[in-house]
């Protein structure tokens, strides 16, 4: 029988064991790239493999993180970030482009438009003689999965002192009907007990019914609410996010929002837990203001970073050499 590539498609596919185990290694790849060493160790894994990053969808720091992540572990990457450059102005369908890649490289690792896409191709390749791993870096409006790992992951370490991630309350504010990054985490917060997530937003933008079906479903729980300062003292977390006007012209939309009333500004502060943390997934416009930055509950920063490690685990686990990174470190550490 046919082997089938492993896939990064949605959060639906991780569990709490998952989520566990991948921050650990994340964890442990962090540990091991702080000495030349290591980070040589790291480098050989996976030199033998290349990549192709297909970003038809503008990106700057996932596009980064990802490349990033593949030099860690010493695969060799190629890029298309204009279809304009590829067969696709030709007529050729996307669906045609991306297998063509794949017959080049070991992993394709995508961002795309089009909501579904990503699960599209990891089906079609598996139906091929030359299946290769697919990872979504970002789907439509639907999808983010490897955000919600990075945003896990810097919940857990935020929070690694007060118990983990299990009973914390968790504020999304901003536009959470088209922000997947928003939708991608909530649906993996349910795999921790006892959490409650809070959705701040105006009713135009408030977090989609397909969400809070899921919520319910996994017995979640949540409030729904368009007052940001009422709750900014009852939570743990607050995760920002900007508003998605990209997609205002394609749902033929116009709106004209408050967005002073959903954006954390310095006085803010004051309200928020000592122990609180803010995130944001970026980029930034007035969500945040920058005279926040500088307050050691702004986690978003390291987000950036924590994005780069968990990807890297990621990508060794995926081509299962997560357990030669647990081997070192116990040897050199």
């Amino acid at each position: 029988m046919k082997k089938k590539a492993l896939h990064c498609i949605d959060v639906q596919q991780f569990n709490h064991n998952f989520l566990e185990e991948i921050c650990d290694l994340a964890d442990k790849i962090r540990e091991i790239s702080r000495t030349k060493a290591g980070m040589e160790y790291l480098a050989s894994i996976l030199n033998h493999k290349r990549a192709m990053l297909y970003f038809v969808q503008p990106s700057t720091r996932t596009f980064l993180s990802f490349y990033s992540a593949c030099q860690m572990l010493g695969i060799k990457c190629a890029e298309v970030r204009d279809p304009k450059t590829s067969s696709e102005i030709k007529g050729e369908s996307e669906e045609d482009t991306v297998r063509t890649f794949s017959l080049y490289f070991d992993l394709i690792i995508m961002r795309h438009p089009r909501a579904n896409f990503a699960e599209k191709i990891a089906n079609l390749l598996n139906d091929t003689d030359h299946p290769v791993p697919v990872i979504n870096a970002g789907s439509g409006k639907d999808q983010h999965p490897t955000q919600a790992l990075l945003d896990i992951y810097t919940l857990r370490r935020s929070f690694l002192h007060r118990g983990g991630i299990a009973g914390k309350q968790i504020a999304f504010v901003g536009d959470l009907r088209r922000g997947r990054t928003a939708r991608s985490l909530a649906l993996l917060l349910t795999q921790f007990q006892g959490v409650k997530l809070y959705f701040v937003a105006p009713s135009e933008y408030q977090m989609g019914q397909d969400i809070l079906s899921f919520l319910d479903h996994q017995k979640t729980a949540y409030e729904i609410t368009d007052d940001f300062e009422r709750m900014i003292p009852a939570v743990d977390a607050i995760y920002m996010t900007r508003l998605q006007d990209e997609w205002d012209r394609e749902e033929g939309i116009s709106v004209d929002i408050d967005i002073e009333r959903f954006s954390f500004q310095k006085r803010h502060l004051d309200l928020l837990k000592a122990d609180g943390i803010i995130m944001h997934p970026l980029p930034r416009r007035q969500e945040i203001a920058v005279e926040v930055d500088s307050d050691p509950r702004a986690a978003y920063w390291r987000q950036v970073r924590n994005g780069m490690y968990i990807r890297v685990a990621l990508i060794a686990g995926i081509f299962q050499r997560d357990k030669k990174i647990l081997d070192y470190y116990l040897a050199n550490t």
